[in-house]
């Protein structure tokens, strides 16, 4: 009986199939560092892919829970789906070490002797009992988007309802005429009655597939948000500052999204700004992919450690709390607008010395309108 080479090391062939954002995460982060890191008797193949890329390997390998980390060798398959992914490798790592050992010495054992005192029966129930936690992990994961889109259609009634309670207050006060108060309240008519079309699609789809990219001019799309919060800055004496190059490059992006993004940042800008302060918004072209653009102004700061917290749902920081309306969801907001567009924010502040934030957008270079999943992620699946 030929055992082989003991001393030739088995492969171990791995996919890992996650979106670009959740690849950023620390769980995920730990565990392709373990893999690509630790020796544990293996030579380790690691494949990571994002499905936006390849949505084929979704039903090659029935996938249903993202992210997946799936074993292609040695056989069988295994699919591991969902949350902690790296303590359930780590648990069945040493199984797959005494797969290897028992193979090496070319036998061919019974699955309870491979498994100690767990017989077939009980092996098969634990498979089962891996699909029914990744279904359930599905099940909860399609409920925290639903209630993420309520949250975020209820904070997006407010700005079209904020602007046409200003305009009916311009009217009255003879501040604008007859035929642009009425074009004012049709356009927010019109938002509103999508924002209620978005909300019925709840549960019938993805968060992210309510997003229409097109060729966009972000430099007009930024006047139409100025002059829309004209009166909140121009009755406190702010000094609105632009730097919109002429040249800017189009912008491949949803035109209601990304004005909202604008929207929600000047808000929060004047909002934390002093009467007789003063708000920027800048936009540079950065690279040959991505536009970037920053909304800063002159308010009291955030301190480092909350820096990455106020991107969080339904965050809100203690020292503003009682002195601000909302419910602290506008920056996850525009967090998901932005990440979904492949892009993403981030602020840099110092307390008591104002803030800006900055979050980029791909530029426009011909792309089509695909209907699938990738639409909005070729921006940054290029980069």
């Amino acid at each position: 009986m030929d055992g082989g080479d003991p001393n030739e090391r088995q492969q171990l062939r791995l996919l890992l199939l996650a979106a670009s954002h959740q690849l950023s995460k620390g769980d995920l982060t730990d565990l392709i560092g373990f893999l690509e890191g630790e020796d544990f008797g293996f030579d380790v193949t690691l494949e990571v892919i994002d499905p936006n890329d390849q949505p084929q390997l979704l039903e090659v390998h029935r996938v249903i829970a993202l992210p997946a980390l799936i074993k292609i060798s040695p056989l069988p398959k295994q699919i591991f789906a969902g949350s902690a992914l790296l303590q359930r490798i780590r648990v069945w790592l040493p199984r797959w070490q005494q797969e290897v050992v028992v193979s090496g010495l070319g036998l061919s054992l019974r699955p309870t002797e491979l498994d100690g005192s767990r017989s077939q029966k009980e092996l098969r129930l634990e498979d089962e009992l891996l699909v029914l936690r990744q279904e359930n992990q599905t099940l909860i994961n399609k409920i925290h988007s639903q209630e993420r889109l309520l949250r975020m259609v209820a904070h997006e009634l407010r700005t079209p309802l904020t602007a046409a309670t200003l305009a009916v207050q311009s009217q009255q006060l003879g501040q604008i005429s007859l035929d642009r108060f009425q074009d004012v309240i049709k356009r927010r008519l019109d938002e509103i009655e999508a924002l209620s079309k978005d909300l019925l699609e709840v549960g019938l789809t993805k968060w992210e597939d309510l997003f229409n990219p097109q060729r966009l001019d972000l430099g007009n799309v930024a006047a139409e948000a100025i002059l829309e919060l004209e009166k909140l800055w121009l009755r406190r004496g702010i000094q609105i500052i632009t730097d919109i190059p002429s040249d800017l490059p189009k912008v491949y992006a949803d035109q209601r999204r990304m004005r909202q993004v604008l929207l929600n940042l000047l808000e929060n800008a004047l909002k934390f700004t002093k009467s007789g302060g003063q708000v920027s918004l800048t936009m540079l072209h950065r690279t040959t992919r991505w536009v970037e653009i920053s909304v800063s102004d002159s308010g009291p700061g955030i301190p480092e450690e909350e820096q990455q917290r106020i991107f969080l749902d339904r965050v809100r920081l203690p020292q503003t709390s009682d002195t601000t309306s909302g419910y602290g969801v506008g920056l996850s907001v525009c967090r998901r607008i932005v990440e979904v567009h492949g892009g993403r924010i981030w602020v840099v502040s110092q307390p008591q010395e104002g803030s800006c934030f900055y979050f980029n957008v791909p530029i426009w270079q011909g792309q089509e309108q695909n209907r699938g999943e990738a639409s909005l992620t070729e921006g940054e699946a290029k980069t």
